[in-house]
């Protein structure tokens, strides 16, 4: 039976989910939904409905899991909770300090309507969730360090784009070389947040203009830019549609640490990403989530699961004959 998906929102992330969905022989897309009015949405199956969110209801026997594509940050808290009571749910939910209230509030809604909700899908949190676990289970006498980039912060580039004057941008985050190569050396070290990433800003100011008024505001962006070492570049509109229009993004997990009875062997444990599509990506996490989500409804499970809840195999089409055959 092939697993129904469907899709809330449908930005670069539902565009990239739905791609994903056409590379899984095991998935269907079923329908997209969206706040918008549905005619406007031109999307790449012919024949899956497109309606208003409103009209969820109505599919709920036809639809196994919703992938939530088009909230942000501060959408998906009301969102998971309210769409968890009709589908199984995932959600890529990225602001780490609340998620332990965003788990609250899903797993509770779950629990009552007897759905699965998985939240925070993504690479980070995500796969870096995991490979932070693992690295701290195996060597549990070492240090964590998490690189990202060089990649296109969205939510940087959006909060540029806030500031007065501005008519468009895009900020990479780039990790300190010299930070990055003395932590795979072994040195277990203190690293402030300036030390770790710097950040670069391409910046298109309206006509007229106060650049350097632009500059320090963004420089002083408290939870943005403050705490950073940030560089700002004023480009035309051209330059910027010309070299800056992908979106990659990466990043790297390492765990230093000791072993033996005198800590005298050390270990390193790295993991990394270099995506050319930050949404890309993230779609394809999340339908790989969402097969554990529809496989965690066939065991009868309800409630708000992580990655870290989740067992690996899961996330694969294959069988468990299959995966022990050609992975271990």
């Amino acid at each position: 039976m092939s697993i129904r998906i469907g899709i809330f929102g449908y930005g670069n992330l539902g565009r990239g989910v739905e791609a994903a969905i056409r590379q899984n022989p095991d998935m269907t897309l079923a329908a997209v939904f969206t706040r918008r009015d549905p005619s406007t949405l031109k999307i790449n199956t012919e024949g899956v409905p497109v309606l208003n969110i409103s009209d969820a209801e109505k599919m709920v026997n036809d639809i196994d899991v919703m992938i939530l594509c088009g909230g942000s940050a501060t959408d998906l808290p009301t969102q998971t909770p309210e769409t968890v009571k009709l589908f199984n749910v995932v959600d890529s939910f990225d602001t780490h300090a609340k998620i332990p209230e965003h788990f609250e509030a899903v797993d509770s809604a779950a629990k009552e309507s007897g759905k699965v909700g998985i939240i925070s899908v993504g690479w980070d949190p995500g796969l870096f969730s995991l490979n932070r676990l693992y690295g701290s289970a195996v060597l549990s006498e070492g240090k964590d360090y998490t690189f990202w980039g060089k990649g296109v912060s969205q939510g940087h580039s959006d909060a540029i784009r806030r500031v007065k004057g501005v008519l468009d941008a895009k900020q990479y985050t780039i990790p300190v070389e010299e930070a990055l190569d003395a932590v795979r050396s072994g040195s277990e070290l203190e690293l402030t947040t300036r030390q770790k990433h710097i950040r670069e800003c391409f910046v298109v100011a309206k006509d007229g203009a106060d650049t350097k008024k632009i500059e320090a505001e963004i420089k002083s962006m408290p939870n943005y830019f403050a705490d950073y070492d940030t560089t700002v570049h004023f480009i035309t509109k051209e330059e910027l549609d010309r070299d800056h229009s992908g979106i990659p993004h990466g990043g790297f997990v390492i765990r230093s640490g000791k072993t033996g009875f005198n800590k005298e062997h050390n270990h390193i444990i790295e993991y990394s990403l270099k995506l050319d599509s930050n949404p890309e990506f993230t779609a394809s996490v999340l339908v790989a989530y969402a097969r554990a989500a529809y496989k965690l409804s066939l065991d009868k499970v309800s409630g708000c699961k992580t990655v870290l809840d989740i067992p690996p195999a899961y996330l694969s089409a294959k069988s468990g004959a299959e995966l022990r055959k050609e992975l271990l």
